[in-house]
């Protein structure tokens, strides 16, 4: 039974990792003094969720494909990384 928990945890895991929102944006392609850092990936997510164009456009990145799956996961690193997000918006 132990085996079946650890099977089904990868998959989430892995679900969520391959569409990490927190990464696409901060890799996009966008000069720095453009880029949003503050939750972007939970920004991106959200975005998707709501079919916000704009926004998307904004954060010039590809939305998950599966952004509801992706949200907790994205949430969890853009808190992870906040205390660097903050110091690279007042610096930027």
């Amino acid at each position: 039974m132990k085996t079946f928990e650890n099977i089904v945890i990868c998959v989430f895991c892995s679900v969520g990792l391959s569409g990490c929102a927190t990464f696409k944006s901060l890799n996009a392609e966008v000069p720095l003094y453009e880029r949003v850092f503050i939750y972007s990936g939970t920004r991106l997510n959200w975005a998707a969720l709501e079919n916000d164009n704009a926004t998307i456009r904004k954060l010039k990145a590809e939305a998950p494909r599966y952004p509801l799956v992706d949200l907790p996961f994205s949430f969890a690193m853009d808190s992870v990384f906040l205390p660097l997000a903050i110091s690279a918006e007042i610096f930027h």
